[in-house]
């Protein structure tokens, strides 16, 4: 059943059901832990490249969405400056001022012109942000690969989540579950370090948090 629901996780990440994916990966990875299997990376790596991959994904259909946007608005502003133009032409046609007309239409193009390259400049900037999006693995939990928020370390240098490592010694077996050495409750270590570099990395990122 283990191994079922692992390479199924894996056949439906390749047809890119992200979520199906997840949750099959992810009952493998309690099945290892109920049935007190190690597997090394395996499961958590494939674990860990779903989650990337679904969000991704929905990155890139918010991307989509964007670019319409961004289409759509200078859309509008193009059809404003025809509209512009063409009331300006039906009040000058009267006056038969063909240099003050052409001042006129210029003025109009120009700002129409500014609009969309401030629009533009708006939209580069969200995307050149949006590149550099990506949480680092090592901020992220061995168990529940999500940020982490009360990091602890073992004595064999592995930081976990501190409800995460302490669910896995009450329920799985008091070992390291990455390294397989023993280990109780007591020998967890607060990691300051790494709670300031998450928090840091938060304050700086705060699309992370639905990361």
């Amino acid at each position: 059943m283990l191994k079922a629901h692992f390479f199924a996780g894996q056949s439906l990440m390749e047809m890119e059901l992200y979520d199906e994916a997840i949750t099959h990966l992810q009952r493998a990875y309690d099945l290892s832990k109920e049935l007190k299997q190690n597997f090394g990376d395996d499961i958590t790596s494939q674990l860990r490249l779903a989650r990337k991959k679904r969000w991704r994904a929905l990155e890139d259909k918010q991307i989509s969405r964007e670019i319409e946007l961004q289409s759509y608005i200078n859309r509008l502003i193009k059809q404003d400056m025809e509209k512009r133009l063409s009331k300006l032409s039906l009040e000058q046609a009267e006056n038969c001022n063909e240099l003050e007309l052409k001042e006129k239409q210029q003025e109009i193009e120009q700002q129409c012109d500014d609009y969309v390259k401030e629009v533009n400049n708006l939209f580069a900037k969200v995307d050149e942000k949006r590149r550099e999006r990506d949480v680092p693995d090592y901020l992220c939990g061995k168990i529940s690969f999500e940020i982490l928020t009360d990091p602890v370390i073992t004595p064999s240098g592995i930081t976990y989540e501190r409800k995460d490592i302490e669910e896995h010694l009450q329920r799985v077996g008091h070992f390291d579950p990455v390294t397989r050495v023993e280990l109780t409750q007591e020998q967890l270590i607060p990691n300051y370090a790494m709670k300031e570099v998450v928090e840091s990395f938060i304050a700086e990122n705060e699309w992370s948090l639905d990361y």
